[in-house]
């Protein structure tokens, strides 16, 4: 049978890391419209509402109480301006963000020191993935006792080989939409709940915006700054997403032309809607996760360990919404760490490919060898966690050893987009003044706390 050649619209749609004439699309001009085109933002708040929220999160505040909730709200506020500067770079010029660290000078082997800090840094966060299999294995023979936590975790391994291999954007971002929304949402109204209690303390509440080191709680103090809000990992991811969404396409190869510098301004500002939209989204849900922990948990001297997790954390609904809440928080737990697991596999197994592409692997627009490579990895990073869980067994320690190899991945992130922006970003749609104040503020602050950190562990 003969078969045609694909037109090169549908070659390009096919491969949205070809960068062609053919891609060119204008950006939105309403607000409504600019509505539709986000996504990628949800998709990493799929991934960052997960286990730094529900269980590092929820562990600092039955630690430490209210005492650390500026941690919350500075990891949150502090970290997007990072992650859109690289979001611009993407969109100005059509590169991957593994591209774009690789042109960082410094030691290389193939490619350079940051992108091999990155490729670490993931294999730490597996200890991270594999707290969440076991988390949604706890709830599975919580609610159905038939097969031990050992044996739930090779279930759910399996679906999410089945849902990802071979799955493209769409399907991860309508995934993401639900477990974002409906998580969310409950747990929103349970941290209500407890703020509308006779007994809860607003002046606790209120010191807890003071800048204070938390009594004993440094370490995990460290984590959640790492974890929630957007991550180390979660800002390599997030390239990756606006080039699949198409930003980067959409605007086309760069000309010169003030109609490439028109599209290009438009799809970065639509970019930064996302940004902000996903980091409102991203920063009520922890809150709420760090009230709930310090609100209700703390009070009772209750911490989550490592074989009462699950029955630990589900005081954050029962004590507040009462007995009946406790199914609500089975399902609301599997789908936040189970949607952690999805998101987190999915960015990475595109990353790592990309990885194996630029130390020669395949051509850059060679989209079938590109998917075979990312679900290649698919497997290796499902397969990984797994095994690490079942090794250590320990999800909260576990969560917390993936965080501080976040944490301390940051400064070299800062570092890597400091230099791209001040070196390699076209003239044409370098951000403003403000803009690049506040990274550097972002900079400094992010890598003063990672080196008070390591000197007091030192």
């Amino acid at each position: 049978m003969l078969v045609e050649n694909p037109s090169p619209e549908a070659a390009v749609a096919a491969n949205p890391y070809l960068i062609s004439p053919d891609a060119i699309e204008e950006p939105p001009r309403t607000i409504p419209a600019t509505i539709r085109k986000i996504g990628p933002g949800m998709i990493l708040a799929a991934s960052i509402v997960g286990s730094g929220e529900l269980i590092a999160t929820t562990t600092l505040g039955a630690q430490a109480g209210f005492v650390a909730l500026w941690i919350i709200l500075f990891s949150c506020f502090i970290k997007p301006i990072v992650q859109a500067e690289l979001g611009r770079f993407v969109i100005s010029t059509g590169e991957t963000g593994l591209e774009a660290f690789d042109q960082v000078p410094g030691p290389r082997f193939k490619v350079n020191w940051i992108v091999w800090v990155w490729a670490l840094m993931v294999l730490m966060t597996q200890f991270q993935v594999g707290a969440m299999f076991g988390g949604v294995a706890q709830v599975l023979h919580s609610v159905m006792p038939f097969l031990s936590v050992n044996l739930w975790v090779l279930p759910v391994m399996a679906v999410s080989l089945a849902l990802l291999l071979g799955g493209g954007y769409h399907r991860i971002e309508s995934l993401a939409m639900v477990k974002v929304g409906f998580f969310t949402m409950l747990t929103v109204l349970s941290a209500a709940m407890v703020m509308k209690a006779p007994e809860f303390n607003w002046g606790e509440l209120l010191n807890g915006l003071w800048p204070r080191i938390p009594a004993g709680g440094w370490v995990t103090a460290v984590a959640v700054f790492g974890m929630t809000g957007v991550g180390a990992s979660e800002i390599f991811m997030y390239p990756y997403w606006c080039v699949e969404k198409g930003y980067a396409r959409f605007t086309g190869p760069r000309d010169g032309s003030a109609a490439w510098t028109r599209r290009a301004l438009g799809w970065i500002r639509v970019m930064h809607i996302d940004v902000i939209f996903s980091m409102f989204v991203y920063t009520i849900a922890t809150c709420a996760f760090y009230v709930l922990g310090a609100g209700v948990l703390h009070p009772q001297g209750l911490v989550p360990d490592a074989g009462t997790m699950i029955a630990t954390l589900s005081e954050l609904y029962t004590s507040t919404l009462g007995e009946w809440a406790l199914v609500l928080f089975y399902l609301g737990a599997v789908a936040t760490l189970y949607g952690t697991i999805f998101a987190a596999t999915a960015a990475h197994s595109r990353i790592y490919a990309d990885m194996v592409r630029m130390m020669g692997g395949f051509e850059r627009d060679d989209i079938t060898a590109r998917n075979r490579w990312r679900d290649r990895f698919v497997v290796a990073i499902t397969v990984i966690p797994v095994t690490l869980f079942y090794v250590f067994k320990n999800p909260v320690s576990m969560v917390v050893a993936g965080g501080l190899a976040q944490a301390l991945s940051l400064p070299v992130i800062c570092f890597g987009v400091l230099y791209l922006r001040h070196k390699l970003q076209p003239k044409e749609t370098a951000p403003g003044w403000w803009n690049t104040a506040w990274l550097w503020i972002a900079g400094v602050l992010i890598t003063t706390l990672m080196v008070v950190y390591i000197v007091g562990e030192g």
